[in-house]
């Protein structure tokens, strides 16, 4: 491509044809009659050559050079992968939306490999948000007006299968057991809590189990909601610094192996993930028992998105573990007062 300045005394429909326009042009009135990025044809020469100016820059296309908005429309396309789609083009932008509820998945190394060519950017939400059907995900555009064709089959290539996904939500049976101990409002708090939360997934919670105080009235609860068909287990109430705790002992009892313990975030620093038998065994932070947003509302939707989740995963958790109000955004949005309450 070259960069022309056209002088109106030499400009003719004909010269201006295929050119692309490099700046807005205003009519009399200040009104913008032909704006940036332009590509002229026979009828917008014409519009050009009837405004009031001196002198347009515009960039002459070589063979094999490609406009910023059909560029940019094989730029999303190539970015996208499974639960995602491309939309409307606005302001030199294709919008990625959501095509289902589900978890945003993010490749980020394959993203850089993306964004790592020159006039080449896509850039999304967090990895690991949980999204909305039409929510949008992703933004991608091309910064020159005009680009190189083999930069853009380059990038095409660098994609492979896509770097933006979303992974539904699989409904899944769950089992939580919590503490004999609990008065009934506090109870009923709980179950209100948690099966709003486990509805939103699509999910369906069977019957609260309250275990009394001891290693094998905790292990015969779990083993009643493993029966009842429960894929993934919740444990409420435990002492988490307390190694003797029953909980822990019932986990001990049924063979379980403790995957994690604690949570480099905060609030809900307590988390802790085991695995018995192939089932995760989540435990809530005393904190999050009653809807506050807490690292459980970080890692339920993994699990419930089919993730295999485990130490380095909770690990990862540090970056962005400071869980202030700002951070809203990052949780499922049960409704507007759990998703966007207290953040300690």
């Amino acid at each position: 491509m070259k960069a022309i300045a056209q002088r109106r005394a030499e400009a003719t429909a004909d010269l201006l044809a295929g050119r692309v326009l490099c700046h807005d042009v205003r009519d009399a009135a200040g009104k913008v009659g032909l704006s940036k990025g332009a590509l002229l044809d026979a009828t917008s020469a014409r519009t050009l050559l009837a405004l009031p100016w001196d002198e347009v820059h515009l960039l002459a296309v070589d063979p094999g050079d490609v406009h910023e908005e059909e560029a940019g429309r094989r730029l999303a396309a190539a970015a996208i992968g499974d639960g995602v789609e491309v939309k409307g083009y606005i302001g030199g932008q294709w919008t990625v939306t959501a095509s289902r509820r589900g978890l945003l998945r993010i490749d980020v190394r394959r993203l850089s490999d993306i964004n790592v060519h020159e006039g080449i950017a896509v850039f999304t939400l967090f990895d690991g948000q949980p999204v909305e059907r039409g929510e949008p995900v992703a933004k991608a555009k091309v910064t020159p007006l005009v680009i190189a064709g083999d930069v853009v089959r380059s990038v095409e290539k660098a994609a492979g299968d896509g770097a933006v996904s979303v992974s539904s939500f699989r409904p899944a049976v769950i089992g939580a057991v919590a503490r004999e101990s609990l008065e009934p409002r506090q109870r009923a708090r709980f179950e209100s809590a948690l099966k709003q939360k486990i509805d939103w997934f699509g999910s369906r919670l069977l019957d609260i189990r309250f275990a009394e105080p001891s290693a094998r009235g905790v292990a015969d609860e779990l083993m009643a909601l493993r029966d009842a068909g429960a894929g993934v287990l919740i444990v409420a109430g435990a002492s988490a610094l307390d190694p003797l705790d029953p909980v822990f002992g019932g986990l001990t009892l049924l063979g379980g192996r403790m995957e994690r313990h604690g949570a480099p975030a905060h609030p809900g620093s307590l988390l802790w993930l085991a695995r018995w038998q192939e089932l995760p065994v989540l435990g809530m932070p005393t904190c999050g028992m009653f809807s506050q947003a807490t690292t459980f509302d970080l890692v339920l939707p993994r699990l419930l998105a089919g993730q295999r989740v485990g130490n380095r995963d909770i690990a990862g958790l540090g970056h962005g573990g400071l869980l202030s109000r700002e951070m809203a955004y990052r949780f499922p949005p049960y409704r507007t007062d759990v998703a966007r309450g207290e953040l300690e």
